[in-house]
């Protein structure tokens, strides 16, 4: 199973994607892991462009449970699909937080992404002070265990720890 190397844009880079993607393409060449830029999903089509002709792989940053329907401002995960994009970010610490997802939430994406072909990255992590109580263990397996639903192997997702 090779490594895997993935970068999350956030909500940033507008002007520098393709001066970050061309410096990435170098260490591409260098590197047995395998290489996912993650960018914003108005930027996903200029991350392909500037990506062509190199090993490096673009994913998008969040999908929506369901195929389609009144979810004004969502993107499912076959949308992502159609675009290119292989892999996208699922349970960030961000959208944990700020949109309330939960296990449950963050699974339902999974097996979304997967029904659409795409390879999950899911993430988990503790707090600074969860783990300044030594529970970051018990936070991160109560974290995995609830994110992933039955199917997922380590040859269809991807488990990134980031903690808080």
């Amino acid at each position: 199973m090779r490594k895997l190397i993935a970068g999350n844009w956030k909500m940033n880079g507008l002007a520098s994607s393709r001066a970050e993607i061309e410096a990435l393409k170098g260490l591409a060449g260098e590197t047995t892991c395998d290489i996912v830029v993650c960018r914003p999903l108005t930027l996903v089509g200029r991350a392909m462009e500037c990506s062509k002709g190199s090993t490096i792989t673009i994913g998008a940053q969040d999908c929506h449970p369901e195929v389609e329907g009144a979810y004004t401002g969502d993107v499912s995960a076959d949308m992502l699909a159609e675009i290119g994009a292989r892999y996208v970010i699922l349970g960030h610490s961000e959208r944990r937080t700020s949109h309330g997802e939960d296990g449950e939430m963050i699974a339902r994406k999974v097996a979304a992404a997967h029904r659409a072909g795409l390879v999950p990255i899911v993430c988990v992590g503790e707090t600074g002070g969860e783990r300044d109580e030594g529970r970051a263990i018990e936070v991160v397996d109560e974290q995995r265990l609830g994110s992933i639903p039955t199917g997922a192997t380590c040859g269809n997702l991807a488990i990134a720890d980031e903690p808080v």
